[in-house]
């Protein structure tokens, strides 16, 4: 389904206004593929009958949070802001903006898909919540593409709006998507951080120090989805349902893994092996969704990593094929896609581990 949302409103319509971005920046992430990120739009009828009784303490507790809004003055420059784009290797500054503005699209996706919720809906409980996330996000995707202003290459936040696929998911989908995109947010946000601050030589733009409370955002967004699945037990429960869940863990942590090693220069730059990163990454991400999921990939198993590289390899391909043109990219490029599907179907077929989630859904970032 494709569709615009309107009625875009005061709170981010001026972060949406932006004409400045070149039309590079607009096209990358504009367009449409398997990794990149997605506009989604769903059944705000259906959203808005969510009944939170059964979590009432908790989702009082959570909205507290977020309406003391603890990182309000956190998403501004100061002395410590000391970006030097003019020194950074090439070959570097081009996967670094790559990586920022597919960080700024999937944070304006959620600003629009929370925003369009909130407008939408009258159940007060659910209009709080995704008010509070839309602002959050907001900060999150003008933050990064004030960075990319000082490149030269912003992202026009409008244009996207308008140009942008949107994919239609049923709410349940979005639940699970939105989760797990929260939750490893705030995983790959904490672990470069932290390797950072025990490695501060390689930290080489200012918009690292700002990770950790970013973060914090990420993981309370987490909470919300983890709380709206906990509304409603079937959600997690039934064999069904429990292959959609293991889909999108499978898809998710695949996607992060072929993405990753699409930017070698970035990773080697901030000194960190992506694999290592990579399964560090899923490892805290697989913890923390213990609260909601009843099953966590087994990330240590004999066929995880060999099926990963085989995944990254066939995107490879596809890559080659599409630049390649003519008959034979396209048929380069369709063994690829053969290829990609068979790993991830090795990958889908492992073992998984299941678990009992706890009766107190709620957690605290540790990391």
């Amino acid at each position: 389904m494709n569709a615009t949302p309107k009625g875009l409103d005061a709170e981010y319509a001026e972060l949406a206004a932006s004409q400045e971005a070149p039309i590079d920046a607009t096209a990358m992430a504009t367009e449409t593929t398997l990794l990149n990120p997605r506009f989604y739009t769903t059944d705000f009828d259906e959203m808005d009958r969510i009944d939170v009784s059964s979590v009432r303490v908790q989702w009082d507790e959570l909205l507290a949070e977020m309406r003391a809004d603890p990182n309000k003055g956190h998403f501004k420059k100061n002395d410590e802001w000391d970006a030097d784009w003019e020194g950074m290797d090439p070959k570097l500054r081009r996967e670094f903006i790559d990586f920022l503005v597919s960080s700024c699209t999937a944070e304006f996706s959620g600003c629009v898909l929370y925003k369009e919720m909130k407008r939408r809906g009258n159940n007060p409980d659910i209009c709080e919540l995704f008010n509070f996330m839309a602002r959050d996000e907001a900060r999150h995707a003008g933050f990064i593409n004030d960075a990319l202003r000082e490149a030269g290459v912003a992202v026009n936040l409008g244009f996207l709006t308008k140009a942008k696929k949107y994919t239609y998911f049923r709410p349940k989908f979005i639940y699970y998507a939105t989760y797990l995109s929260e939750k490893i947010g705030y995983a790959r946000y904490i672990t470069i951080f932290r390797h950072l601050e025990a490695n501060p030589d390689q930290r080489f733009h200012p918009i690292f120090k700002w990770f950790r409370e970013w973060c914090n955002d990420e993981f309370r967004h987490g909470e919300a989805f983890a709380l709206l699945m906990r509304t409603d037990p079937k959600l997690t429960t039934g064999f069904a349902n429990k292959l959609w869940i293991r889909f999108f863990l499978t898809a998710v942590y695949s996607t992060m893994f072929v993405r990753d090693h699409a930017r070698p220069e970035f990773h080697q730059a901030l000194g960190v092996d992506i694999e290592w990163y990579d399964q560090e990454v899923f490892r805290k991400t697989s913890t923390i969704a213990r609260q909601v999921f009843p099953m966590e990939i087994d990330i240590d198993h004999k066929r995880w990593l060999p099926n990963l590289r085989r995944m990254r390899d066939a995107f490879g391909q596809m890559d080659a094929g599409k630049r390649q043109g003519g008959l034979a990219g396209w048929v380069k490029g369709k063994l690829g896609a053969v290829k990609a599907g068979a790993a991830f179907v090795a990958l889908y077929t492992i073992p998984v581990i299941k678990r009992e989630p706890p009766k107190n859904v709620r957690l605290e970032p540790v990391y």
